[in-house]
């Protein structure tokens, strides 16, 4: 989003990177990769970058902006 980017959702990539280590970890201690449950984020972000939206003329309404995670000014 700090290079351009007007609106993202997702996961944080600090909660993906967890996922993976512990599932790296399970592996690792010989656990077949078969045999790993799937594991899907739980927490999501909405991230809003301004500069983006005035450069294209958008408005962005408050109630999203109220709603972000995130608002780059």
């Amino acid at each position: 989003m700090e290079e351009g980017g007007l609106i993202a959702y997702g996961a944080p990539f600090s909660q993906i990177y967890r996922q993976l280590a512990r599932q790296l970890v399970k592996v690792l201690r010989g656990t077949q990769p078969a045999d790993l449950p799937v594991e899907q984020p739980t927490r999501f972000e909405v991230v809003v970058n301004l500069k983006t939206a005035k450069a294209l003329g958008i408005t962005i309404p408050p109630a999203i902006l109220v709603r972000a995670d995130e608002v780059i000014e």
